[in-house]
């Protein structure tokens, strides 16, 4: 295992070579940034001073160089919206994002693991008919809709919660709760179909006929052996949802990484797009190495070579 996290580890080089090639000929494609960052009244003398300035006017292998030698050392330039640099400003909101993402696996996990193996336990019964039609609902609602709904009972009508904004606790159970819905919906019914399929095995057989009880088949033998897939999905929501929460960072006013993202990209402020990219892909890596390691402990048998 150790060997293979730290081939892992090493594995980030090449992958995050391969993002900044990509996010280089990207922001380049996208439109000329001397274009977008003067002014329509700018003149020809100050497109090519700020051309130059910005080493535009040099062969595309020389900006790349460049731009990956500053990158390498955490320059990825200047955001020109909020005049800081692009990664100090990735970082600040960054906080924000994974807070939200917590919390919402936290609600989605609490949510989907009583009611995945209740409906498995349950199959083909009035119980499970009714969690797996919740999970349908859960899943079909918007994040906006919901958003807002729980805005309108929780902060207007009962005025127990604030509207919107990043404080305490009490800021964080509406956002991370509607994020959380669709994504229990989601988990529920992949922990049902994993228990299903766990629950005919002939190891879970030889476990009752050896007189074992009900919860201990289902909870020591069944459902760990049932967590390898809502681990995976778990590892690839949770990096969506540190980049891609943007509607319901926008409902509740959340400071989060996605909202700085969008902005960035509808002011063409590609240090930013640049910065935050690369942070996301690092996240992503990470998460799928500690995914392999968490499959690891659930089940022993698999080996990494």
């Amino acid at each position: 295992m150790g060997k293979y996290v730290l081939k892992s580890l090493l594995q980030i080089i090449p992958v995050l070579f391969i993002v900044s090639l990509i996010v280089f000929i990207l922001v380049r494609v996208t439109g000329d940034p001397v274009a977008l960052m003067l002014p329509e009244t700018a003149t020809a003398e100050d497109r090519a001073v700020l051309t130059q300035a910005l080493g535009l006017d040099q062969p595309l292998y020389t900006q790349y160089v460049k731009f990956l030698g500053s990158a390498i050392q955490g320059d990825f330039g200047q955001s020109f919206r909020y005049n800081q640099p692009a990664l100090e400003l990735v970082l600040e909101r960054l906080p924000a994002s994974f807070e939200l993402a917590v919390a919402a696996m936290f609600f989605a996990v609490l949510m989907a693991v009583p009611l995945g193996v209740i409906s498995a336990v349950k199959r083909n019964t009035f119980t499970d008919l009714i969690i797996s039609g919740i999970s349908v609902i859960g899943k079909a609602m918007p994040n906006f809709w919901m958003g807002i709904m729980l805005i309108l009972l929780f902060s207007v009508m009962l005025g127990v919660l604030p509207v919107s904004g990043r404080g305490g606790l009490s800021h964080l159970i509406l956002p991370a709760f509607t994020l959380g819905v669709g994504l229990a919906a989601q988990m529920t019914r992949l922990i049902r179909s994993s228990m299903l399929e766990i629950l005919n095995q002939d190891y879970i057989r030889t476990a009752r006929s050896k007189g074992l009880g009900r919860m201990v088949v289902i909870v020591k033998h069944a459902f760990r052996n049932g967590l390898i897939p809502v681990v995976t999905i778990m590892s690839l929501q949770f990096t969506s949802l540190i980049g891609g929460t943007l509607i319901t960072e926008t409902v509740f006013s959340w400071p989060g990484l996605g909202q700085l993202l969008v902005v960035a990209v509808n002011t063409h402020d590609m240090a930013i797009v640049q910065a935050a990219v690369f942070v996301i892909a690092f996240i992503v890596v990470v998460t799928n190495i500690l995914t392999d390691v968490a499959y690891r402990l659930l089940d022993p048998r698999i080996k990494y070579d």
